[in-house]
């Protein structure tokens, strides 16, 4: 195969090898740069793309290769550099192959072989160097971690997930579908110590028992019908980074048996198997379940509970933390503005209110999907008096029906203002300074609205 897109540079102190081995790669379609000695190469890998580098050890100027492969490295740190020498020793090859050397060459050289050498190397690097855009441009798109909020509550909870990440601790999330729980544990893989390795997830609530020990453990080949090959399972895959299982409430006794001894003694048996394999897994669980209640109608382990437990987060619904609303629609916005290559505009205060005003049974998740259909088709599509359960309806005072647009919709923003600051005193034991930070207000103004609605003081 041709590369007439590669660029390769000899270095080299002898003239007829340098010769040849321009010969060599032209013949291939690669652009050569020759040069023998260490500054010039310098010079040339500065101020051309270089590929690759065939390298001899000894030079004329009193460098070696060792010290250009180090430069080169510094200049270019993924280009193939390939080491050739005539002089060759075992303690030569191990300092080229530590200091970053693809390969390493005896003179004579065997042209096929030092060919077919670079050919490999470079196929090796594109395909790692795709591997690498492809994870940082999901990771770009979608990132994996990102935790939108504002509210005091939840900042505590992240700031308590922040002191353990870098634990092999197990994690305990709890709350209501939709609240953000794998979006926690991502938070705690990918910006802890762990991120370098994988982060696993697996629906204990969508998979029957037995596909469930097979996804967690692996099996191998013959351990059941339909096992034609060995297959490793979500705990290999997350040796040394994270499995998240989520709805643990959904699991069953046995494989509930199963998990525990693998928390406790960090290695298991594939199914259909002898061998005892050994992992590095952080665990993190989460449910939207009563555990205790579980474990009183014995559903649940205890014995596993406090294994899961030992850190415990519970994320808040939606409802207990309106102030979050427009940041996540700013958010969301952005994020399928961008999906889509749209440019929504920022929606109106009316239906901003309304969103602020609207419980969120689906919480996180079921604002999202709104605010996706809304860039897709549009504000109506969330206000339109067809669809079921429209937020606008509980939003908007029963006074309100038949008034002018305007007064209207003073009389939702009021209607939102009122039951937001209530809410707030209510949740702060009617602290008024709490209550201020809390809804992002100055105490002046705080006490102008409780004023202005005649709410308790």
């Amino acid at each position: 195969m041709k590369h007439p897109n590669m660029s390769i540079l000899i270095v080299d102190d002898e003239e007829g090898i340098r010769h040849g081995l321009e010969n060599l790669f032209r013949r291939e379609g690669f652009t050569v740069h020759s040069v023998a000695d260490f500054e010039t190469a310098v010079a040339a890998a500065a101020q051309y793309p270089v590929d690759a580098a065939v390298v001899d050890i000894r030079l004329r100027d009193g460098k070696t290769g060792i010290d250009l492969l180090r430069e080169l490295k510094r200049l270019e740190p993924d280009v193939v550099v390939i080491v050739i020498t005539g002089f060759g020793s075992i303690d030569t090859a191990v300092t080229s192959m530590k200091g970053g050397a693809a390969d390493y060459f005896l003179k004579p050289i065997d042209n096929a072989k030092l060919l077919d050498a670079v050919k490999r190397c470079l196929a090796l690097r594109t395909l790692a160097t795709e591997n690498r855009f492809l994870r940082d441009e999901l990771t770009r798109r979608y990132p994996p971690h990102q935790f939108v909020t504002n509210d005091p509550a939840v900042r505590a909870l992240i700031g308590t997930a922040d002191l353990v990440k870098n634990t092999p601790v197990t994690v305990l999330i709890t709350g209501e579908s939709g609240t953000g729980k794998e979006v926690l544990a991502r938070y705690i893989h990918f910006t802890g110590t762990r991120r370098s390795g994988e982060f696993i997830s697996i629906n204990c609530a969508a998979l029957s028992e037995s596909l469930l020990l097979s996804e967690l453990f692996g099996h191998e080949r013959g351990a059941f019908t339909g096992a034609v090959e060995r297959r490793r399972g979500k705990f290999e895959l997350a040796d040394g980074g994270t499995l998240f299982l989520d709805e643990i409430g959904d699991m069953s006794l046995e494989t509930q048996a199963k998990l525990l001894r693998v928390i406790e003694e960090a290695s298991f048996e594939r199914l259909g198997g002898v061998k005892r394999i050994s992992v590095d897994v952080r665990v993190i669980t989460a449910t939207n379940k009563d555990l205790g209640a579980l474990i009183r109608e014995g559903r649940f382990r205890e014995d596993l509970f406090y294994r899961i437990n030992v850190v415990s987060l519970r994320l808040t619904p939606l409802r207990e933390r309106r102030g979050d609303i427009p940041l996540l629609v700013d958010h969301f916005l952005a994020k399928y503005g961008k999906r889509y290559t749209r440019d929504p505009a920022p929606l109106s205060p009316g239906t901003l209110a309304a969103m602020q005003a609207w419980d969120w049974p689906g919480n996180v998740r079921e604002l999202e999907n709104t605010v996706n259909q809304i860039v897709l088709l549009g504000e109506k599509s969330f206000l339109s008096p067809a669809r079921p359960g429209a937020p606008l309806k509980s939003a908007v005072p029963a006074a309100a029906a038949g008034t002018p647009l305007k007064e209207g919709l003073d009389m939702v923003i009021e209607e939102f203002e009122r039951r937001m600051i209530t809410e707030s005193l209510a949740r702060n034991d009617g602290n008024k300074s709490r209550t201020a930070r809390e809804l992002c207000v100055t105490r002046k103004t705080l006490a102008q609205k409780i004023a202005k609605y005649g709410l308790s003081q």
